[in-house]
């Protein structure tokens, strides 16, 4: 029986020898010192030994058993330091810019930064309001009487119910909201007027999407408040706006419309192209006009003395006119082959 021990062992160490992969040497560990292995087997032959003998027999295959799973050990070490044949990788050094698909903002964020940038530069500050906005910022205040139809349940996400609730809260559906805000806030706390901010923000309307509309979007406001300010100085703005992002000959009109938060009202369009292979034509791009009186009032400031312009641009609409882009639906689709592009 101790002959047979010694024939295992002499074996398995041979076998040993020839395990040069992860795989093989697994293979040999199930084989030989496994549960089920020979080793342990040959050790369950003990019964069968005289028992004279038992004593030796079993010092003998507590050695053989140390021995075998010693070398397996040893063996394991050597595999794992040799690792993958070909030069080794040192973890700790920085990865390859050229393996990688380099991350970088989503374009309506690169357009909103850049109109930021721009109007910053005309003395602009950013200003910013809640995008779940009550009934009095969203309509009331902005001179837009109960009766209007953009006031329509249908027309808007309401949060309350507006038959029940009497200032019924409600996703806002222009960033508008936002001049009130500034102007109540300029009037409690006393740092203006002047007041000279924009307001670029997420708006919801339950539109039908299509190429050019959304339920969901975004807008940049623009306002101006001061003595003095006409109409002149609106257009001045919207055409150094242009021609400071689109380029000095780009072309803008405004076109006579109705608010009911400003008077008079005007609609911005421009002559862009939203595809390489067609001629630019005329995009409609937002809304402007001088503030309403009724505005002022509203957040307590003398109409008599104080005058104002705002504005109010689709994101969306600049960045198809600025990169070409048919389809508002593809801003969000986060298809990288579009994405990669831009």
């Amino acid at each position: 029986m101790t002959t047979d021990l010694e024939q295992l062992e002499a074996q398995a160490l041979a076998d040993l020898s020839s395990a040069d992969d992860a795989a093989s040497l697994e293979t040999w560990r199930v084989k030989y010192i496994g549960s089920k292995g020979l080793v342990k087997g040959a050790m369950a032959g003990m019964k069968d030994v005289p028992k004279e003998q038992k004593p030796a027999f079993g010092k003998r295959a507590n050695e053989i058993k140390k021995s075998v799973e010693a070398a397996f050990e040893a063996r394991q070490g050597a595999l794992a330091d040799v690792g993958p044949a070909g030069p080794k990788l040192d973890v700790t050094e920085p990865g390859v810019a050229e393996s990688f698909g380099v991350g970088r903002r989503h374009i309506l964020t690169r357009v909103r930064d850049e109109l930021v940038g721009v109007f910053g530069r005309m003395g602009f500050e950013v200003a910013e309001g809640p995008e779940l906005e009550d009934d009095e910022h969203n309509f009331i205040k902005l001179n837009i009487p109960p009766e209007h139809p953009a006031r329509d349940p249908i027309d808007n996400f309401y949060v309350d119910d507006p038959a029940t609730t009497t200032t019924p809260r409600m996703l806002r559906s222009q960033t508008s909201t936002v001049q009130i805000r500034v102007m109540e806030d300029a009037v409690a706390k006393g740092w203006g007027p002047p007041i000279k901010v924009i307001a670029p923000g997420r708006v919801y309307r339950p539109d039908t999407v299509d190429a050019t509309h959304s339920f969901m979007f975004h807008q940049i406001e623009g306002l101006c408040i001061d003595r003095g300010v006409t109409m002149v100085d609106l257009k001045t703005t919207l055409l150094q706006f242009a021609r400071a992002y689109f380029g000095a000959d780009a072309e803008i009109r405004l076109r006579p419309s109705f608010f009911p938060f400003t008077e008079p009202s005007a609609e911005l369009d421009m002559k862009i192209s939203l595809r390489p292979d067609e001629p630019p034509k005329w995009i409609e791009i937002g809304g402007c006009g001088m503030v309403d009186p009724a505005v002022l009032e509203a957040c307590k400031l003398d109409p008599e003395e104080w005058g104002g312009f705002a504005f109010g641009f689709g994101i969306e609409r600049i960045a198809m006119g600025r990169y070409g882009i048919p389809d508002i639906r593809w801003l969000f689709e986060n298809d990288l082959r579009f994405l990669e592009q831009l």
